[in-house]
């Protein structure tokens, strides 16, 4: 189902891209990228931002592809998302994780795949992290991400407690158009283990904690950004340590339509494998 409503948003994409011009009103990268998990914000991190171009009378979306290699994974993930009004955004986002040779040390079979389905909603509270460049007042924004891992049983054995959770989190942004600067903080609760593609909660915690996640970035020209960010992880799994993420990124905007993001990511240990670093690639189809 979620992988029908990729494809037929794919193709609304392209059949609004040559209106796009008349019918999207914000700035190049303004709208962010499309996450992992399938929020507007930065690769690993949501912004307060509402996904799209739309301005307050118009609608707006994007779909995206993401590939991400680190030492002894692969993950990927698609998805789509809907901005309504620059109010309200609506996404959906499936994550693949390949275990490669790991899955056989678990004892789950060369390249087993944990798959993980993500549906959220975002709101705009207060502010506009565009727009109002007299005030420093930050777009200010509440969002929920509905998790459900297809893989319960497997997840259960690793020590997780539950294999569907909900993330709560309160995003701030702001975009300083005279420092060409990008600010963005968010504050998240969750007990999701590895985003939850390990499934919630588990053998050492088994509550709803409150993290930091932040990210900063510089606008080298009006379509090129590079930035890092930084998010703070639970550690609820006595048998998989889990360590906070953070990476280095650089978004481009070739056209108002197309954007590509490249990052290198840190992630530290994944289930029994320390050191996990690598490439992050992703294409996102936006009006």
């Amino acid at each position: 189902m979620l992988r029908n409503l990729f494809i037929t948003f794919l193709v609304f994409s392209f059949t609004q891209s040559a209106f796009a011009l008349e019918t999207s009103g914000k700035l190049l990268l303004t709208g962010g990228v499309s996450s992992i998990e399938g929020a507007t914000g930065g690769g690993i991190t949501p912004w307060a931002f509402i996904g799209g171009y739309g301005t307050r009378d118009q609608v707006g979306g994007s779909s995206y592809y993401t590939n991400t290699n680190i030492s002894d994974y692969k993950l990927e993930s698609y998805g789509a998302s809907v901005g309504i009004f620059d109010r309200v955004e609506l996404s959906a986002a499936r994550q693949t994780l390949d275990t490669q040779r790991v899955g056989a040390t678990l004892g789950l079979g060369r390249d087993f795949k944990i798959r993980q389905d993500i549906l959220g909603v975002k709101i705009k509270l207060i502010g506009d992290g565009v727009l109002e460049q007299a005030s420093w007042l930050p777009q200010i924004s509440f969002g929920a991400l509905m998790k459900q891992n297809k893989e319960g049983s497997v997840v259960r054995s690793l020590g997780a407690a539950e294999e569907r959770g909900v993330d709560y989190y309160l995003a701030a942004s702001k975009i300083i158009l005279s420092q060409s600067l990008l600010v963005s903080a968010t504050l998240r609760r969750t007990k999701a283990n590895q985003m939850g593609l390990l499934g919630f909660g588990g053998d050492s915690h088994n509550r709803q904690q409150y993290f930091f996640e932040g990210s900063l970035a510089y606008l080298l020209r009006r379509n090129i950004a590079l930035g890092m960010e930084y998010r703070m992880k639970p550690n609820n799994l006595k048998v998989a340590k889990e360590e906070n993420w953070s990476d280095l990124f650089l978004a481009w905007a070739p056209t108002k339509n197309i954007s590509l993001t490249f990052a290198y990511t840190m992630l530290g240990n994944i289930a029994i494998k320390d050191h996990q670093s690598g490439v992050y690639s992703s294409l996102q189809l936006g009006f």
